[in-house]
């Protein structure tokens, strides 16, 4: 089963969006384009208090042995 995690590699700002491409197999800055479009066109402040929840929920990627 695949699992959500934060990126370690595709991070800009704490690696949401870039884990978010690595799970849908989806180019990360694509996603960063649509995200900065949907926060300004939706107001910006829910669109930071979502992006911080999601930081808060999404674990960061565990450590490959």
């Amino acid at each position: 089963m695949k699992k959500l995690y934060r990126s370690k590699e595709n991070r800009v700002f704490n690696g949401v969006i870039g884990g978010i491409g690595e799970y849908y197999n989806v180019d990360p800055v694509l996603l960063r384009l649509f995200w900065t479009a949907l926060v300004i066109l939706t107001g910006v402040f829910p669109g930071i208090i979502a992006y911080i929840i999601a930081i808060w929920i999404v674990p960061d990627k565990p450590k490959e042995k």
